[in-house]
């Protein structure tokens, strides 16, 4: 009864201690993932008050929030959508990864961590935070804008990439051989593209299958259908996260309305418990020896961001201050760089504090690049112009613009 006590107290603290921490953060416009990973700090291994009877059935809920929050992001993709990205933006795609997985690899290298840790850390610098720029594309009312289907673009394909990269770091920290894991890959394709193809033909009918017009029946088969598939994917050595993933996106239409606006609370309460669970398994006083490494990792990874998003939208015919936000609302990291370093942990305890810190200052920042980098860019960009040439017009610009592109007016339907 005593130890049923203390769970109960110190769970409810947690929870309330969540929901204070989500408030704060929402009255000033900021995400609250840095608050729930400096949460755990708190409440963790060196922390101020390390928790102990609740921790196992918060390490459960952690498991449970990264299944639904790749089950979230697939539910807001079709298939469609991912095949009819992956012909028309993989050169973006190809660009992303070269651009901001790159500087992670060769960082683990630097620091001396070895081949697994740098393939590790290359994920955690690469994928970009989709919730993050989804809230911060609403608040700053940019949804319409003509340069967001790009941003929307590229995160589609780094969400689909991880299907295919969680099963690799998967074999990779698992140490199992060449010849397994060549075929833990092939097992995660086949079963991916097999999803792809069945959400493409038979989607409507897996729908209409799951679908109910009693709220609570469709909340019970999604969710179950969800844990299913990820404990099938995770006995296959897939990745639970995967199958999740792959789960929202067989799902379409009503269905997927509902069961999003249903899991939606869901969703946000295992996450936060997910960042904490992350937060409580860093020590602290292991954060200050990598912190200089993290800043200089996000000040690159920065920077080949808003390049990737430049590029992309130039790609895609959008004017340079489309460009310039485009390049800026990519630049904020969360919830994948903390599931991949939290699959690498116990390899290389190391990663944890770095991919903390790095995720610390780059969900601060992510918000700030979003708001600040087209005027800070067009300002310095418009410093640099000799007094000749604001009055003459050089050649180049004499070249009609790409069709579509615009200046003054780049969100749709604006009059």
């Amino acid at each position: 009864m005593h130890s049923s006590a203390v769970f109960l107290i110190e769970f409810g603290a947690i929870i309330l201690g969540l929901g204070l921490l989500g408030r704060f953060a929402g009255r000033l416009q900021f995400s609250p993932i840095p608050l729930y990973l400096l949460a755990g700090l708190a409440f963790g291994e060196g922390g101020i008050l390390p928790l102990g009877a609740s921790e196992e059935f918060v390490a459960i809920g952690a498991e449970i929030g990264v299944i639904l929050l790749l089950l979230m992001l697939g539910l807001e993709y079709t298939a469609s959508d991912l095949v009819s990205n992956l012909k028309t933006q993989y050169p973006a795609g190809l660009v992303d990864v070269t651009l901001n997985a790159l500087p992670g690899a060769v960082m683990a290298l630097l620091l001396g961590w070895g081949p697994v840790a740098a393939v590790v850390l290359a994920g955690v610098t690469w994928v970009s935070s989709s919730g993050v720029i989804a809230k911060v594309l609403g608040d700053l009312g940019r949804l319409g804008n003509r340069e967001t289907p790009v941003v929307l673009s590229i995160l589609v394909l780094e969400d689909l990439s991880m299907a295919v990269y969680l099963p690799i770091i998967t074999a990779l920290l698992a140490g199992t051989g060449l010849a397994a894991g060549s075929a833990t890959l092939a097992i995660a394709l086949g079963v991916a593209a097999l999803v792809l193809l069945v959400a493409v033909r038979y989607g409507r009918h897996i729908s209409r299958f799951v679908s109910s017009d009693d709220p609570e029946k469709l909340l019970l088969v999604v969710l179950g259908l969800t844990l299913l598939v990820a404990g099938l994917a995770q006995q296959l050595q897939v990745s639970a996260a995967v199958g999740a993933f792959l789960v929202g996106i067989a799902l379409s239409g009503e269905v997927a309305e509902g069961a999003h606006h249903l899991l939606a609370p869901l969703r946000d309460l295992f996450a936060a418990v997910f960042f904490v669970f992350f937060g409580l398994h860093t020590n602290p006083a292991d954060i200050p020896p990598v912190f200089l490494s993290a800043l200089a990792l996000a000040a690159v990874t920065t920077a080949t961001k808003i390049a990737t998003g430049y590029w992309a939208a130039r790609r895609a015919g959008i004017s340079a201050k489309g460009r310039w936000r485009a390049g800026g609302t990519l630049v904020a990291r969360g919830e994948f760089s903390i599931v991949i370093a939290g699959l690498a942990v116990g390899v290389e305890p190391r990663i944890g504090p770095l991919a903390t810190a790095y995720v610390l200052i780059l969900v601060i920042l992510g918000p700030l690049t979003a708001r600040w980098t087209e005027p800070i860019a067009l300002r310095l960009t418009g410093r640099r112009r000799t007094p000749a040439a604001r009055t003459e017009t050089p050649v180049k610009e004499s070249v009609p613009a790409p069709r579509g592109e615009v200046d003054e007016q780049d969100a749709i339907g604006r009059s």
